[in-house]
């Protein structure tokens, strides 16, 4: 468990544990802030990904059933614990919905609240006609990483640092490129969903995530880009909204 789920700011007095997921060819790292910064009521937990950080010797995954079934496997001991949520950016939103999907139909469990970052719902017609950026040369690849924004320049400047960084990002869209869900007949889940964009960002089809529960649904945007959530600014009204939400929960959920 210790080597997927990575806890930066351990409160085991927190009401409530946030599971973070990272966005293509990221890690934990980046989470390790909101630990403290979401207070003791909050408890954050990062996955790390095999093939990055502390799993950099680990062959990257190849499909999403894996991460699932890993993520699930590490997180099932914590689950009866405390009331949890879920937060995915881009690729993490997918990965963290699947996880959500699976968990209610093999264990009839949910988490209380999942917040979906910079992604279109794997079923829409925007998702399912997207390139398969995983497939394109090095160059291209890196041109449209550089469109993207978010990413050092530095980082992308620097050959000896894209050989660990590009395979892993390359891993992690040929993943998600390859997940298949269908736009479900009925609500799959009955938690509170809540996505968050940039304004700048290209078009996500978020109304789409809409389909997927019974429960509160709230769209949220953001001046900036895809990596919006890296701003100062953008970063603490997100962190709030959360922190707002997750203490709301009653202790009892579970």
């Amino acid at each position: 468990m210790e080597k997927l789920l990575r806890c930066f700011t351990e409160r085991p007095g927190a009401a409530a544990r946030l599971l973070c997921f990272p966005w293509a060819g990221g890690g934990a790292v980046h989470y390790a802030r909101w630990g403290a910064a979401l207070g003791g009521s909050v408890e954050v937990m990062a996955v790390t990904l095999p093939g990055r950080e502390s799993r950099a010797r680990e062959p990257f995954f190849q499909n999403m059933q894996q991460i699932v079934d890993e993520v699930i496997g590490a997180l099932l001991p914590l689950l009866k614990e405390k009331p949890f949520a879920f937060f995915g950016h881009s690729f993490g939103a997918f990965t963290c919905f699947a996880v959500a999907d699976a968990l209610k139909k093999l264990h009839n469990m949910e988490p209380a609240h999942i917040f979906l970052s910079g992604a279109s719902a794997p079923f829409s017609d925007i998702r399912v006609k997207a390139p398969k950026r995983s497939e394109l040369s090095d160059e291209d690849f890196l041109g449209w990483l550089t469109s993207v924004g978010g990413t050092p320049p530095e980082l992308l400047a620097n050959p000896e640092v894209l050989k660990l960084f590009l395979p892993a990002l390359k891993a992690d869209l040929h993943v998600v490129e390859n997940y298949r869900c269908n736009k479900p007949e009925a609500p799959l889940l009955s938690c509170a969903i809540t996505c968050f964009d940039g304004k700048e960002d290209v078009p996500h089809d978020l109304q789409a995530w809409r389909d997927v529960t019974s429960g509160d649904f709230t769209i949220r945007m953001f001046d900036g880009a895809h990596f919006y959530l890296k701003e100062a600014g953008n970063e603490k009204i997100l962190l709030d909204y959360i922190t707002k939400h997750l203490e709301m929960l009653e202790i009892d959920y579970l």
